[in-house]
């Protein structure tokens, strides 16, 4: 009886730090597959950013996308004189790496942010538009 008791308790204790440790704070933006990230900038009052190097952009990119370096020590003021913080961003990079630390930054500065997952490397291999 004992034993079942102390079971009882180590499962409960259990879900319980399992369900508190679950609860983590959001990043603040939104995380999209390609064929959702397609869809979301087909709206045109979506500001669709591409976080990667301008000799990465100008490799190729998405059609209608601005090009801020998440890398450039001015990424931050670059963002607020280019961006309209009314409107809602999408970022990308090569593989969604760079984009994430793009879309927490502008997350932080009250941007709506939603982030191409799996970056433009995805994107290009589902076959999506690419301009150069």
């Amino acid at each position: 009886m004992i034993k079942t008791l102390y079971f009882t308790l180590f499962v409960c204790a259990f879900a319980f730090l399992l369900f508190a440790c679950s609860d983590k704070p959001k990043d603040g933006f939104k995380n999209l597959s390609s064929d959702e990230f397609e869809r979301l900038i087909e709206d045109e009052n979506i500001q669709c950013v591409d976080v990667r190097t301008v000799a990465e952009y100008s490799d190729g990119h998405i059609p209608g996308s601005y090009n801020i370096n998440v890398l450039d020590e001015n990424f931050s003021a670059s963002a607020d004189e280019v961006l309209d913080k009314e409107e809602p961003v999408a970022v990308y990079c090569k593989s969604g790496r760079r984009s994430r630390n793009a879309a927490r930054i502008l997350s932080k500065k009250g941007f709506k942010v939603y982030n191409l997952d799996k970056g433009f490397e995805d994107w290009k291999e589902h076959g999506k538009d690419i301009a150069r």
